[in-house]
């Protein structure tokens, strides 16, 4: 399904709506139905959704009646229970079908490690969607799946490099949830092998102890990690900001990572700041000052609905707009991935459109901006062939 222009407005209209997405980070959509309570709790990041109201009461909310509601057959704004109602017939293979390939998007670059029994794996995401899906790998993932193998710490710490490379053979790229395991203020110089193979050590004594699973958030192991990424030599996406309770948003500032930023850049290795709100000005000054970082403001668009145009504008201010790239973040619902692309597609040609209009940029410039966060700095990052993006 073609984006349709009549939804835009302003001269870039045609432009927005003809362009193929690289959405390049997010999650599988729903694999199978649920219910609403459970539905609510997917599209806001609080751990549950309050008994006292309703999440279709937020701005994503408005957005998904709005925009989500005439593709399932009703009219915009339709009432939440007519909303939910018309989903549950419709069926979530059919909400999936329709919601995702209406995104306009060509690649998806899926990130697998968060909950991978509840949303469609790269396969059933790309049969659902008809677009090409790569793999985007976890590095904390990898990490406990291969601490349930491991007979000691040393096996661990000499193992993990050649399981990481097995596991990414066929990735674009990898990623870290450090800000939600510990935060970004963390010593940026590589750890000591030593200290890295006592913290392993500790980890296994306790979750043995506990009866529990693996659950890295020890920051001398999540730095051996992130190093080892950087090792692996592919992109290296990092979670920024806005998320849930487990994390302290005043940790997961991309300032922080000033430091380790600057031991990085030697590498070659190209840092993805994920998400960022509401850290994108900061985000957006590292992608200027350092070669190698390059920022999304994913995740912000959905959460923020018709603000979203002014978190748009706001991420054009100071980064280079080859350092900047789109992203949904959508996890789940099928609403997100659509509304990931309707709410920046109006965004963007809102902004642009106007400083078109008012004669600030000129209409051609405003194109080749659009072509290249849309997709063009995804394919040249991820090394993604252009025929690869389908129409």
């Amino acid at each position: 399904m073609a984006f349709d222009p009549a939804l835009l407005a302003g001269p870039l209209a045609d432009d927005v709506a003809a362009l193929t997405l690289v959405d390049h980070h997010v999650h599988g959509a729903l694999r199978a139905a649920v219910d609403r309570p459970t539905f609510e709790s997917m599209i806001t990041e609080a751990p549950v959704a309050p008994r006292e109201c309703s999440q279709f009461d937020s701005q994503l909310g408005f957005a998904i009646r709005r925009w989500c509601a005439p593709l399932l057959g009703l009219p915009a704004h339709a009432a939440a229970d007519d909303y939910w109602a018309a989903r549950t017939e419709l069926g979530n293979d059919e909400a999936n079908r329709r919601l995702l390939t209406a995104t306009g998007t060509g690649t998806f670059l899926l990130e697998t490690g968060y909950l991978g029994a509840t949303v469609l794996d790269p396969a059933g995401h790309a049969a659902a969607s008809g677009a090409t899906v790569r793999e985007v790998v976890r590095l904390e993932t990898v990490a406990e799946q291969y601490l349930a193998e491991c007979g000691s710490a040393a096996e661990f710490v000499d193992g993990y490099p050649a399981r990481l490379a097995v596991a990414t053979a066929q990735a674009v790229a990898v990623k870290s949830i450090l800000a939600y395991r510990h935060g970004f203020d963390i010593p940026a110089d590589r750890p000591d092998r030593t200290a890295v193979r006592r913290a392993v050590e500790t980890l296994l004594r306790l979750s043995t102890e506990a009866g529990t699973g693996h659950r890295i958030s020890d920051a001398v192991v999540l730095r051996f990690l992130l190093w080892c990424g950087v090792d692996r030599g592919l992109p290296i996406q990092l979670h920024a900001g806005y998320g849930d309770p487990d994390l302290d948003l005043h940790r997961a500032d991309p300032l922080l990572l000033t430091g380790w930023l600057r031991r990085v850049a030697p590498t070659g290795v190209r840092v993805m700041l994920l998400h960022c709100y509401p850290f994108h000005r900061q985000a957006g000054y590292l992608a200027q000052v350092f070669d190698h970082v390059y920022f999304d403001i994913g995740l912000g668009v959905n959460h923020v609905g018709v603000q979203s145009r002014q978190l748009i504008a706001e991420s054009l201010e100071l980064a280079p707009f080859h350092k900047q790239l789109f992203s949904s973040d959508a996890w789940g619902p099928a609403e997100l991935h659509l509304l990931g692309s309707w709410l920046w597609r109006r965004g963007m040609s809102s902004v642009l459109g106007q400083w078109v209009d008012q004669g600030d940029w000129s209409r051609a410039d405003a194109v080749r901006v659009l072509e290249l966060i849309s997709a063009g700095n995804a394919r040249r990052v991820y090394g993604l062939a252009k025929d690869e993006v389908k129409a």
